[in-house]
């Protein structure tokens, strides 16, 4: 331990206690936000219309049946095979809907926070399907969560994302739309 004095902030914290918020910690922020953007969208090309796999038991409609082949939570396998299956091409044009707007809305930055919990929510519908499947590894869908959790808490589309251009203009805005949208950012 050192006898000089700690650099403190005006809040009292230590330079040691803040966190980095520097043009490079920024970029790595905007970089990861692109990142999983384009994760989800190169995702997306898999799920085919109209049937989304279900005719020939592959894409889609596999992964989503690894819930009942190998199940993680039951209640959940009950969902799929009760709820899911049977209206299964509503759930894959959901799906598909979902998946590209993640991409789209976290690539561009707008509405970050709202588009990283639908991220974690998201992986955790995934990750409840196939976490079980052979072949699966495990951590994959465990860092999934961490980086939505990463881009939730730090407001990640504020850096280098419509986020930070448009804060503004909601911050000075009484629309409700903008109110919700000054959160969701």
């Amino acid at each position: 331990m050192s006898d000089l004095p700690a650099t403190t902030t005006p809040a009292g914290q230590t330079a040691a206690e803040g966190i980095d918020s520097g043009r490079s910690a920024r970029a790595v922020i905007a970089g990861l936000r692109i990142a999983v953007a384009l994760l989800w969208i190169q995702n997306v090309s898999w799920k085919i219309p109209p049937d989304f796999g279900r005719n020939d038991h592959t894409g889609l409609f596999q992964f989503t049946s690894y819930a009942l082949e190998h199940p993680v939570f039951p209640p959940f396998s009950w969902l799929i095979q009760y709820v899911v299956l049977p209206n299964f091409t509503l759930f894959g044009y959901a799906t598909l809907l979902v998946e590209f707007s993640l991409g789209a809305f976290l690539i561009v930055g707008l509405l970050t926070r709202f588009w990283a919990a639908i991220g974690i929510i998201q992986t955790l519908a995934i990750t409840l399907s196939v976490l079980n499947a052979p072949n699966e590894w495990h951590w994959s869908y465990y860092l999934m969560l961490a980086v939505h959790a990463v881009l939730l808490a730090t407001a990640a589309g504020r850096c280098a994302g419509l986020d930070g251009l448009l804060r503004p203009h909601w911050r000075t805005s009484s629309n409700r739309l903008a109110k919700w949208a000054l959160r969701a950012s």
